[in-house]
């Protein structure tokens, strides 16, 4: 059988691109392929399309080599890798290059870094599982392999660092919609960056960025969700759910992540175009916080009030005792007295 050329998806590095190439022969076919045709298609030698379809073993394609026949595809990995992400991902920019793990210490970290080398904005850093996973205020975010969605994008916005927690209202709202479209569920938002599911953490949002004078340098969305984790360790099971234990049913995993990266881009054009605006009014629909009393830590400090509205900075308004109304821009929000 002679292969059809399936174009590799736009935004993979080369060696991926090579790669999804013969993927897209081989889903194309769904019938074997020699090694012959696929060094046709490809202008390799057929030594060379062994490696390749070797190292696609490796990263979990199940893939039948026969002397006779050729290669044939029976089963893709439950693995977050560039070329699934990048097949039917309806993004313009967010897209890109992929820096995909099977382990890492923190999605975030790699990504500030590779934002400090000056990687292209829309590049994306996934893993299959965390070793040092952080939350906010440093906590530790509990990253079971293949079980979540740990991942980090990069972002050049051409913006003042007073911005950023405007940014993150922007990825919550993308996480409920994604979810809305994949899962048929729509977590709520607590301020800042949490998501819940009938009380309890979904997911998270870490948002760090490196600033020059007066502008952002380079800017880290971390998004950490649970989404097929079926328990979770003391005491985390005291507070943590993920969507396998809202609803009963897993899901899969890239699709999730492709509708946040959509859902993502489109809101964050709306951003920069500044319409903000529009989103704060879709955060607020989303939003557990707003209308009750409040405790905000910061450190050893407790700022206790109603939590009124929160300003187009980001910022929650706080109403307390006395009438006074305070303006609170960070901190760890939990139920008040």
């Amino acid at each position: 059988m002679t292969p059809k050329a399936v174009p590799a998806p736009r935004g993979l590095k080369d060696g991926d691109a090579v790669e999804a190439t013969i993927l897209g022969a081989l889903k194309e076919a769904g019938a074997p392929l020699s090694g012959e045709a696929l060094a046709g298609l490809l202008g390799l030698s057929r030594a060379a399309v062994w490696k390749r379809i070797n190292r696609l073993k490796a990263s979990g394609y199940a893939i039948e080599g026969s002397p006779r026949r050729g290669y044939r595809l029976l089963g893709l990995p439950d693995k977050l890798l560039p070329a699934e992400i990048m097949e039917g991902l309806k993004t313009r920019y967010l897209r890109g290059p992929i820096h995909h793990f099977d382990s890492l210490p923190s999605t975030n970290d790699l990504a500030k870094e590779l934002g400090s080398k000056d990687a292209a904005e829309g590049s994306l850093v996934v893993a299959e599982r965390q070793t040092k996973g952080r939350g906010r205020l440093g906590r530790e975010w509990d990253s079971p392999p293949g079980q979540g969605l740990y991942v980090s994008l990069l972002l050049r916005p051409l913006l003042p660092p007073t911005e950023m927690p405007q940014i993150t209202l922007t990825a919550a709202v993308a996480v409920v919609r994604a979810l809305s479209r994949t899962a048929g569920l729509a977590p709520g938002i607590k301020w800042p960056n949490d998501l819940l599911v009938d009380g309890k953490k979904l997911g998270g949002i870490l948002t760090e960025m490196e600033t020059e004078s007066d502008r952002i340098r380079h800017l880290v969305v971390g998004l950490g969700l649970n989404i097929n984790n079926r328990e979770f360790p003391p005491p985390l099971d005291l507070t943590a759910t993920s969507l396998v234990l809202a609803t009963g049913s897993s899901f899969n995993r890239r699709e999730i992540l492709q509708a946040w990266l959509e859902e993502f881009e489109a809101l964050y054009d709306l951003f920069l175009n500044r319409d903000f605006a529009a989103i704060l009014d879709e955060w607020r629909s989303y939003n557990v916080t707003l209308g009750q009393t409040v405790t905000v830590r910061q450190g050893p400090k407790e700022i206790s009030g109603l939590a009124l509205d929160v300003a187009v900075d980001g910022a929650l308004l706080l109403k307390q005792g006395t009438g006074e109304v305070i303006r609170v821009t960070s901190g760890e929000i939990a139920p008040g007295p």
